[in-house]
């Protein structure tokens, strides 16, 4: 894919890099850290702590009962698409005690992947209500589970009440092609958009 057309308010001249900032977002357990690990280009930077019993009453394990570790900051790495384009990835904690934390994330992001379990819709509730809120524009990625159901696109759109134009893909975060997949995709939805908002100026 052709990334060298991309670009953005105060980026470099033609033939630097450019460098933009991704968050990698999502409930607890949908796989945020294996994502940011599966494609980095760098051994990424993580802050998971062990899973205890004195979490129990905050982390839910229903339909991740095999969890043992949980990030508690932030997740970093990052990816050149091409020559021109590198991604620095900013993979966000998932539970509700640290979401004080986001809004410091989501500072001078440009995107952002919401990654979905489709065992657990709810999960990722919040996510998207951030970035609209957040007004940051973002792709839905449903990460395959071996155990997860196959539901229609239209059907988690509707349940999860996302817009027409926000595009969802599916994906398994623990593959480096198809989490790179997921990255291009959302490159595309930020081209797309700026396109957009050009001409209806």
């Amino acid at each position: 894919m052709d990334l060298k057309g991309f670009d953005r308010p105060g980026a470099p001249a033609s033939g630097d890099t450019r460098s933009v900032k991704v968050m990698i977002a999502g409930g607890f357990g949908t796989g945020k850290t294996t994502l940011v690990r599966s494609v980095s280009d760098i051994k990424p930077l993580t802050t998971e702590e062990t899973l205890t019993q004195a979490s129990a009453g905050d982390d839910h394990l229903i339909g991740v009962a095999e969890k043992t570790e949980t990030t508690v900051s932030l997740d970093f790495g990052k990816i050149s698409l091409n020559d021109s384009l590198m991604l620095y990835l900013f993979g966000t904690p998932g539970q509700e005690r640290f979401w004080f934390l986001w809004n410091g994330l989501f500072k001078g992001a440009l995107g952002a992947v919401v990654l979905v379990d489709t065992r657990r819709l709810a999960s990722s509730f919040r996510a998207i209500e951030e970035m609209e809120r957040q007004n940051v524009p973002f792709v839905v990625a449903l990460n395959v589970f071996p155990d997860s159901r196959q539901f229609p696109v239209e059907e988690i759109r509707d349940a999860l009440d996302i817009p027409p134009h926000i595009p969802i893909v599916a994906c398994d975060a623990r593959d480096r092609a198809s989490s790179r997949d997921v990255l291009v995709a959302l490159i595309r939805h930020l081209k797309d958009s700026s396109a957009a908002a050009l001409e209806s100026r």
